[in-house]
């Protein structure tokens, strides 16, 4: 009730599958009705309710519409008039989108009124009878993007430009440029290198005038940079100037081609982008006819209300976002959810045991490895224990506080989800962004059985978490709770089939959701297959081979191997004797292969298979980023952050922003890595993905909150993304093998020293001193004693406590000496001291 007391509304059943739920108000205001099911909330519970004190002769409005509703989907409430006599009735609903707004007047003094909400957020229904708001007007209703898809596709066209000066190929790769407009907005441009030897640019205008370019070499500019370039009227793009043509973007069939077309002849140059978003994943088509005009075709499988976003040089076409109604058969898929709350992890202190468990069944714990580093950059090897059958968990004790990496690798290989984050005290932030999950069913599937997958929220803090699957069949979701931040999902579904797993934090979508994952029909006898003489590694363009066994079962065996750049290729399959075969395959690149093993069409248990092909150095884990592009960020304003891939290896790096608009971005190489420049164009927040041979590194996604001015018009998410082909990189100084020096915080002038031995010192005598770091911090004392014939024979120290130190030592010419003390990398006040003997 509003006064937070609790009632019992009255239960009747109705003995027909259906039950009423009776309540007789008692007080005014917003009444929570919550409705459970075996303790667990019915979907849409609570639900919230206005309960007024009013007679009739005043205009109210009650129904769902005015609390929630779902993005595409029309949101119904009531306007009931009995009695109020004569006066205007005027309606507006403001919120993320613009909502068309239909009333029919029901002829017995109510209005039913509908409006159709095209983007998740909050809305703003107002109210008013003669001017005034009704009771409880404005009201406030939550739209969530349930269930919905979206597809985006960018067709660029960009404004080239030739600048002077020949370069050759590799020198391309270490140049970068950017691109000022007289407004001062500076973005990344491109480079390429044309056909006649000279620099090529190409960029967006976004404004005429006279603007300036600089390409610099390492952070140095070229010769003749900065060049000055005059954009015309003409050629910046005009997003009022663009054609569209054609009802597909009024009404559209599901399972065909609905085709519109673009016109941008006469809109100067700019990049077109594409969503789509609504019941089903709309497949887009775009042809480019010679004249200049786009045919471009989507096809839907659902019907139901689509929002079609175009926008042009980062603004909407007149007319966008459009909304579509699609008609026609849908592909009858069945959808389940489940919600959980989470709540927060037990927070971990330094010097208590910390730990992380996973789920992965049917493998020995005997070929499970896992390292932790912590903030200052200390890796050690930690224990994994087993839990149960299939569950493991990593301890660890950790020396400071911070964000520390967990890897955990089976076979030299990340299990998924690695590595982890895991902070030590408290969490720094929290959201959906860091939540992870992993595990076999996430990958595929089989029919009949339950498929497991992890999910680890510890690093997003509280919250709830949803879980849905849809495809061809109903599922039986399943959820086990570890109680320390991770949680075992399983799932059960009776067809196979392509099916899409979401997971949701507080409504939002994980990292990499929705999953997709191919069911295969009931094993039957592939169960039955074992797997020989599996190799451990392989080498390029040498043959590698492994045996399997059929064991008794009929049917066709096929092998096919999926490279780490993602190119797939068939396996040479051979009989050697009954019921033994040969697979044999050429790996052609180096890096983690999978062989997908399957007889008749289904995955035998161990499949897919991973094999380490070559020197496979390429660690997620050692690559780390910093910079100010990961901080507060400001619209219109280039900014970078370094991505350190010293002693990382050499892998694929793909930088991914989500966020309210198309950032332009490049990557560039530095001495400890890659430079990634980017410039967000509105306000908002993004998520950036880094991910290194497939694996988000630590902190992946990044959360940077950009503030500022709309530069650009918001419509629905915009992606962009920049890939390079890493070199292998080495810090300098730092050797691969061997540990790595912990990372201390001193002050080597707090260090004070006293004793004869620093002035005078006698032959074959203790000559001693005392050194005292008390309040100069952590770090190591380092005493060297050098004279004419080189150092000095005997040097002792000893620890008294407290970083207080006691040194003697013995030397057997005369002559002088110096004696040098340092406190970490730094000599101490007086040090070298010169000692005459």
């Amino acid at each position: 009730m509003p006064s937070g007391h609790i009632d019992q509304p009255v239960i009747e059943d109705n003995r027909d599958g259906t039950v009423s739920i009776k309540y007789d108000p008692r007080e005014e205001g917003v009444h929570e009705l919550y409705v459970k099911y075996n303790g667990e909330h019915v979907q849409g519970s609570p639900y919230k309710f206005h309960v007024d004190s009013i007679f009739s002769g005043y205009v109210t409005a009650y129904g769902p519409g005015l609390t929630s509703g779902v993005s595409g989907e029309p949101s119904q409430f009531t306007i009931s008039t009995k009695g109020a006599g004569a006066g205007g009735l005027s309606m507006a609903v403001e919120g993320p989108s613009k909502a068309e707004i239909t009333c029919h007047d029901n002829k017995d003094g109510t209005v039913a009124v509908s409006y159709l909400p095209t983007a998740p957020g909050e809305y703003k229904i107002s109210v008013r009878f003669g001017d005034k708001h009704i009771k409880g007007s404005p009201f406030i209703a939550k739209v969530t993007g349930e269930g919905r898809k979206r597809n985006q596709i960018s067709v660029g066209s960009c404004s080239e430009v030739t600048l002077p000066g020949k370069v050759n190929d590799n020198d391309i790769r270490s140049l970068n440029a950017s691109i000022q407009a007289p407004s001062g907005l500076e973005e990344p441009c491109f480079l390429k290198r044309l056909p006649s030897g000279n620099i090529g640019i190409s960029f967006t205008p976004r404004e005429a005038g006279q603007h300036i370019v600089s390409v610099k070499k390492m952070g140095v500019h070229i010769q003749n940079s900065p060049f000055n370039i005059t954009v015309q009227e003409q050629e910046v793009g005009d997003a009022k100037k663009v054609k569209v043509a054609g009802t597909a973007l009024k009404e559209g069939k599901t399972q065909g081609e609905n085709t519109f077309t673009v016109d941008t002849r006469n809109a100067g140059y700019g990049g077109l982008s594409l969503s789509i978003e609504g019941p089903s994943k709309a497949e887009i088509q775009c042809a480019d006819s010679t004249d200049g005009v786009l045919a471009i075709s989507y096809k839907p499988t659902e019907p139901g209300y689509y929002i079609v976003n175009l926008k042009f040089a980062d603004h909407h076409v007149e007319g966008s976002p459009f909304t579509v109604k699609v008609s026609g058969e849908g592909s009858n898929r069945q959808r389940e959810k489940i919600q959980r709350q989470r709540d927060p992890a037990p927070l971990t202190e330094v010097g208590t045991n910390c730990k992380l468990t996973f789920k992965m069944p049917g493998i020995t714990s005997f070929d499970l490895a896992a390292t932790v580093t912590s903030p200052g950059g200390v890796s050690e090897d930690a224990e994994i224990q087993e839990v149960e059958d299939g569950l493991y968990s990593v301890h660890f004790v950790p020396k400071e506080l911070g964000v520390h990496t967990v890897s955990v690798k089976y076979r030299e290989i990340h299990i998924p989800g690695s590595p982890f984050q895991f902070t030590v005290g408290p969490l720094r932030d929290s959201g959906s962004h860091l939540v992870k999950a992993g595990g076999a069913g996430l990958e595929r599937g089989e029919a009949g059985r339950f498929n497991e997958f992890n999910v680890w929220t510890r690093e997003a803090g509280a919250g709830q978490l949803a879980i849905s699957l849809e495809g061809p069949s109903k599922a039986e979701i399943d959820f086990k709770d570890r109680r320390d931040g991770s949680c075992d999902v399983s799932y059960k579904v009776d067809e196979p089939g392509e099916y899409r797993i979401g997971l949701k934090f507080n409504e939002q979508h994980i990292p990499d959701s929705p999953f997709k994952v191919y069911i295969s029909p009931a094993v039957g006898d592939a169960h039955l297959l074992e797997v020989a003489q599996f190799p451990d590694s392989a080498q390029v363009d040498k043959p590698t081979q492994f045996y399997i066994r059929l064991n008794g079962a009929k049917g066709s065996l096929d092998g096919r191997v999926i490279s780490p750049s993602g190119k797939t290729d068939d396996c040479f399959i051979q009989n050697i004797d009954g019921d033994q075969y040969s697979i044999r395959f050429m790996p052609r690149e180096n890096g983690v292969h999978n062989i997908n093993v399957k007889f008749n069409g289904v995955h035998i248990p161990a499949s897919p298979l991973r094999i380490k092909v070559g020197k496979d150095d390429a660690d997620p884990a050692a690559v780390h980023a910093h910079g100010p592009g990961l901080g507060s960020v400001k619209t219109g304003a280039k900014t970078d952050l370094i991505i350190d891939t010293c002693n990382a290896g050499a892998g694929i790096l793909a930088v991914t922003m989500d966020g309210p608009s198309r950032v332009a971005m490049d990557c560039t190489e530095v001495e400890e890595g890659y430079k990634v420049r980017y410039t967000p164009l509105a306000p908002g927040f993004y998520y950036m993905s880094v991910k290194y041979n497939g694996h988000h590194i630590v902190g992946s996604p990044f959360k940077i909150e950009a503030s500022g001015e709309n530069l650009a018009e918001i419509g629905a998410q915009e992606t962009s993304s920049v890939t390079v082909e890493t070199v292998q990189k080495v810090s300098k100084g730092a050797q691969k093998q061997g540990p790595v020096l912990p990372h201390f915080k001193s002050d080597a002038t707090k260090v004070t020293s006293k004793g004869m031995g620093l002035k005078k010192a006698y032959l074959n005598k203790h000559n001693q001193f005392t050194v005292h770091a008390g309040d100069a911090g952590n770090n190591i004392l380092y005493v060297g004693i050098y004279g004419p014939k080189g150092p000095c024979d005997e040097v002792q120290l000893k620890h008294k406590g407290k970083n207080n130190y006691e040194c003697w030592y013995v030397v057997r010419d005369r002559g002088e000496y110096i004696v040098i003390v340092k406190w970490g990398d730094d000599h101490i006040p007086g040090s070298p001291y010169k000692v005459e003997v």
